[in-house]
C-alpha cells in the first residue's frame, strides 16, 4: 500500500481506469491550477469523480472516495483559456482526506494494487463470458463499431474488466460501482450483470424499432391496396362502403322526417365521401361538412309550455315590476294556446346597462320551455359572422346563427341577440343587413347559410334582441322588431329589487346570511342616493358585494360575530359618499337652467349654463354640443332676438353683448333636441335678468316660433328628475300620452306641467322682474 499527497481533479461526467490512456478537456479554474501542480511536481494527480454532474463547484461531499492515480502524459493550451490534457490511468486510490487549497484541490490517498496471482479456471470462466457478452452488446448496439470486440484481446482479468466497462454507453454511477469492487472476481461478476441487462435493452430497443417498421410498411401497403381496390370497384360498377360512411348514413337514418332536399344533399355527400380517399384533405372537408347537417335541429322541437299562469308566475318570481314585457309574454302564450303553429315573436328590448334586459330573456325561455341561446354581436363587423363563410374557403365555419341552433339542439329556442345596436360596418359587408332575413318573419321559414347551403327554418325560432339605444340601429332592422322600451328603475323598485334578489343573492355568493350580516331599508336607500347613480342595478350590487366582503373579514378577523351596517359602518365600508343629493340647482340662480336628456345609461339631467359680456353679439356654445344641439342653441337665441322687446330684453342686445352658452361636463357629447326650450330659456333669464326657480327641470324642441313640440324618452326623463329631487318637470303638451308609462307614485312626487308655447315655459319658470330695472333691458 502506496499513501500518500497529490493534487486532485475532480471529474463530470467520466472516468478514468487504471492502464487507460483517456483524452480530457479541463476548464474549471481550481481544476487547471491543479494540473499546474501536478506538472510543477511529478506530473501525477488522483482524478475522482463528481455525484452530481450538474455542480460548478464541488465541495469534499459532492466527491466519491474512490478514484484513480494518473500520470499527465501530455498537456495542450486552449484559445479559450483551458487545457486538453492526455492521461494514462496508473492504479485504484481511496482517498483518505481532501484538502481545499484555496487555489486547487489536494487528497491523502492510498493506492490499491491489482493481485497477480495465477488466474484460476473460475475467472477464466467469468472472463470468457464477458468477452462473449461484450462481442453481443457490439452486434446489437448500433452506437458501437463492429470491430470494437476483435480488439478485446486481453489476458489480464481485472484489465478486461475495466476495458469493457469503460466503453459501455451506461451512467456514471454504474461506472463507479465497477471501479471501487477491488477483488477480481466480484469485478467481473457485476461487468457481466451490467452486460446483459444492456443486452436485454438492446433487443427490446430492437423490436419496438422493429415493430413501427412493420407498421409503417403496413400502412403503406395498405393505402396502395385501397387504392386498387377503389379503381378495380370503379371499373366493376361496385362500392365497398366504409364503416364511417355506414355510421353517417345510420345517423340520416336517425334524424327523422327531414326535408328532402336536405335528405338527398346528406346523401349525395356521403356518396362522395365514400369514393374518397381518407387520408385526403377533401375528404376531411366533406366529414366536417357532413357532421355539421347531421347535428342540425331539423326536425326536432321542444314543447312548449302554455301554461300561462306558471309563466307568470315564473317571470314575477325571476324579476321585479317591468310588467310591458311581462304582459307581451304572457300575450304570446294566450295567443299560442289558441294558434299552435304560430310565427315566434322578435322583440327588441330597449334600455340603459344593468336594468336587467339579458336575464329576463333567460326568464322567458324558462317561462315558456324553450332552450336558451345568446349570440353577442358587439363589435361584429363581418357580414360571414351571420351568414357564414363559404365552403371553398380554408377554415370554414356556418355563421352564428346556424352555430346557435346547433347548440340549441331544437327548431324552437329563444335565440337571444345581445347588443345589436353595437356592431360595424366596413369593407367585409354589412351584419346587420344579414340579420334583415334572419329577423323578418316571411323570410326566416326558409334563412340560407353560406356554408350550409341548404334553407333553414327559423320561423319557430322566438327571437330577442337587446340594445342599449334605438338610434344606432339601422332602420330597416328596427322594422321588423317590435321595440319595448325598459326604462330605468326608481328608488323604491331599486330599493323592492336590492331586498328580493340583490342582497340575498350576495349573501349567499359571500358564505353569509340574514343572521350575520343585517342590512337595513334605510341604510340600503343610502348607498342607492350617495354611492349609485344609475338607471339599472349594477353599481348597487357591487356596492352590496363590497359590503358582504367587509363584513365577511370583520366576522373572520373576530372583530364581531354579527355585523349591522349603519350609516357610520357604511362609510367605514364604501367610503365617503360619491353622490350629492344636490345633482341640479336647488337655489334660485339667473341663466342656469336643469334640462332632461337620454344616455345610453338612461335617463339623466343637464345644467344648461348661459351668460352675457360686452360684445358685439356673438354667440358662443361649449360643452361638446353635437349639431342639433346647437342647431337648437340657434333656433333659441333668434327666437329671443325676435321677441326681445315682448321678453322684457333691450331688442338691441345682439350689438353691445356677446352670449356664451355653456353645458357643463364638456367631456361628454351631448346631442339631440330635447334641450332647445331649456337653452332658450336659460337665454331668456340671462338677457332680462330674471332668475330661474329652483328644482324646476325641463325638456322639449323648440321652433322659431316658440313652439314646444315632442320629444323621446319622457319616462326615462322623468324618473331622472326624480332622482335628482326635482319637484316639477315640463314637457310637451302632445307628450301626455307618454305619461301612463310613468309609475302612479313619480307622479305623485314630481308635479308635471304640459307646455305647449315657450310662453308657458317663462312664466311658470322664471321669477317676476324686480322693481328695479334689470340690467340687459
Amino acid at each position: 500500500m502506496n499513501t500518500r499527497e497529490l493534487p486532485l481533479l475532480p471529474l463530470r461526467g467520466v472516468l478514468v481506469f487504471p492502464l487507460m490512456v483517456v483524452p480530457l478537456e479541463i476548464g474549471r479554474e481550481k481544476s487547471l491550477r491543479a494540473l499546474e501542480e501536478a506538472m510543477a511536481a511529478d506530473r501525477l494527480i488522483v482524478f475522482v469523480a463528481q455525484k452530481d454532474t450538474r455542480q460548478d463547484e464541488p465541495g469534499e461531499e459532492d466527491l466519491y472516495r474512490v478514484g484513480v492515480t494518473a500520470e499527465i502524459k501530455q498537456v495542450l493550451k486552449m484559445p479559450t483559456g483551458g487545457s486538453k490534457v492526455v492521461v494514462e490511468g496508473k492504479a485504484r486510490a481511496t482517498v483518505q482526506a481532501i484538502y481545499d487549497r484555496d487555489t486547487h484541490f489536494a487528497a491523502l490517498v492510498e493506492e490499491i494494487e491489482e493481485p497477480s496471482e495465477d488466474v484460476g479456471q473460475e475467472t477464466e470462466a467469468l472472463m470468457h463470458t464477458v468477452v462473449d457478452l461484450f462481442e453481443a452488446y457490439v452486434k446489437n448496439s448500433r452506437k458501437m463499431p463492429g470491430e470494437a470486440s476483435v480488439t478485446l484481446n486481453i489476458d489480464d482479468p481485472g484489465r478486461l474488466a475495466d476495458t469493457v466497462v469503460m466503453n459501455l454507453d451506461i451512467r456514471t454511477q454504474e461506472k463507479q460501482e465497477v471501479l471501487e469492487t477491488f477483488p477480481i472476481d466480484e469485478r467481473l461478476s457485476k461487468v457481466s450483470d451490467i452486460l446483459s441487462r444492456q443486452i436485454e435493452l438492446l433487443e427490446i430497443e430492437k423490436r419496438i424499432h422493429v415493430r413501427v417498421r412493420k407498421q409503417m410498411e403496413r400502412s403503406q401497403k395498405e393505402y396502395y391496396l385501397r387504392e386498387q381496390l377503389k379503381a378495380i370497384q370503379r371499373e366493376l360498377g361496385e362500392q365497398d362502403e366504409a364503416p364511417e360512411t355506414e355510421e353517417y348514413r345510420e345517423r340520416l337514418e336517425r334524424l327523422g322526417e327531414v326535408p328532402e332536399p336536405v335528405r338527398e344533399k346528406i346523401t349525395r355527400e356521403i356518396d362522395r365521401l365514400a369514393k374518397m380517399s381518407p387520408l385526403s384533405a377533401e375528404a376531411v372537408v366533406v366529414r366536417t361538412y357532413l357532421d355539421w347537417l347531421l347535428d342540425l335541429p331539423w326536425a326536432i322541437t321542444t314543447e312548449e309550455r302554455v301554461d300561462v299562469e306558471e309563466a307568470e308566475r315564473i317571470l314575477n318570481e325571476d324579476h321585479y315590476g317591468l310588467q310591458k314585457v311581462k304582459d307581451r309574454i304572457l300575450e304570446h302564450l294566450s295567443v299560442l294556446a289558441l294558434a299552435p303553429h304560430i310565427k315566434g315573436p322578435i322583440l327588441c328590448l330597449v334600455g340603459p346597462p344593468g336594468v336587467g334586459k339579458t336575464s329576463l330573456a333567460r326568464s322567458i325561455a324558462r317561462a315558456t320551455g324553450r332552450r336558451f341561446v345568446r349570440v353577442s354581436l358587439g363589435g361584429v363587423r363581418d357580414e360571414a359572422e351571420i351568414r357564414g363563410h363559404r365552403r371553398t374557403y380554408v377554415g370554414a365555419m356556418p355563421g352564428r346563427i346556424i352555430q346557435g341552433m346547433r347548440q340549441a339542439g331544437s327548431k324552437n329556442p329563444l335565440f337571444l341577440l345581445d347588443e345589436v345596436d353595437k356592431m360595424a360596418t366596413d369593407f367585409r359587408g354589412d351584419p346587420s343587413a344579414a340579420l334583415l332575413e334572419v329577423l323578418d318573419p316571411e323570410q326566416n321559414a326558409h334563412f340560407s347559410d353560406h356554408y350550409i347551403e341548404l334553407p333553414f327554418d327559423l320561423s319557430a325560432v322566438m327571437f330577442i334582441a337587446t340594445a342599449n339605444v334605438l338610434h344606432s340601429i339601422p332602420r330597416p332592422l328596427m322594422d321588423r322588431m317590435e321595440v319595448i322600451h325598459i326604462p330605468g328603475y326608481t328608488e323604491e323598485e331599486k330599493i323592492s329589487i336590492a331586498e328580493r334578489y340583490l342582497w340575498p343573492r350576495q349573501l349567499e355568493q359571500h358564505g353569509l346570511s340574514h343572521d350575520r350580516v343585517v342590512l337595513g331599508r334605510r341604510v340600503l336607500q343610502l348607498v342607492i342616493r350617495h354611492y349609485t347613480r344609475e338607471a339599472g342595478v349594477r353599481e348597487l350590487e357591487r356596492s352590496l358585494a363590497t359590503i358582504c366582503r367587509k363584513a365577511a373579514r370583520d366576522i373572520v378577523q373576530g372583530k364581531t360575530q354579527k355585523v349591522v351596517v349603519t350609516s357610520q359602518r357604511l362609510v367605514r365600508y364604501l367610503g365617503a359618499p360619491r353622490i350629492r343629493l344636490e345633482s341640479a340647482e336647488m337655489t334660485q340662480q339667473t341663466g342656469v337652467v336643469t334640462g332632461l336628456a337620454v344616455t345610453e345609461a338612461g335617463g339623466d339631467i343637464l345644467s344648461i349654463e348661459v351668460t352675457t359680456m360686452p360684445g358685439k353679439g356673438q354667440l358662443t356654445l361649449t360643452g361638446q354640443l353635437g349639431e342639433v344641439m346647437q342647431e337648437s342653441a340657434r333656433a333659441g337665441y333668434s327666437y329671443v332676438r325676435s321677441r326681445a322687446r315682448e321678453l322684457g330684453i333691450d331688442p338691441h342686445f345682439n350689438e353691445a353683448l356677446d352670449v356664451h352658452v355653456h353645458v357643463p361636463a364638456g367631456a361628454i357629447p351631448k346631442d339631440g333636441p330635447s334641450a332647445g326650450i331649456a337653452i332658450a330659456t336659460a337665454l331668456v333669464s340671462a338677457l332680462s335678468g330674471r332668475a330661474v326657480r329652483p328644482k324646476w327641470a325641463m325638456t322639449g324642441e323648440i321652433t322659431l316660433r316658440g313652439r314646444v313640440l315632442p320629444v323621446g324618452g319622457i319616462k326615462e326623463k322623468i324618473l331622472a328628475a326624480h332622482r335628482a329631487h326635482m319637484e316639477h318637470v315640463i314637457i310637451p303638451e302632445e307628450n301626455r300620452v307618454d305619461l301612463d308609462e310613468v309609475p302612479p307614485f313619480v307622479k305623485r312626487q314630481v308635479k308635471i306641467h304640459l307646455a305647449q308655447h315657450l310662453d308657458d315655459v317663462l312664466e311658470w319658470v322664471l321669477e317676476p322682474f324686480s322693481e328695479e330695472e334689470p340690467s340687459g333691458r
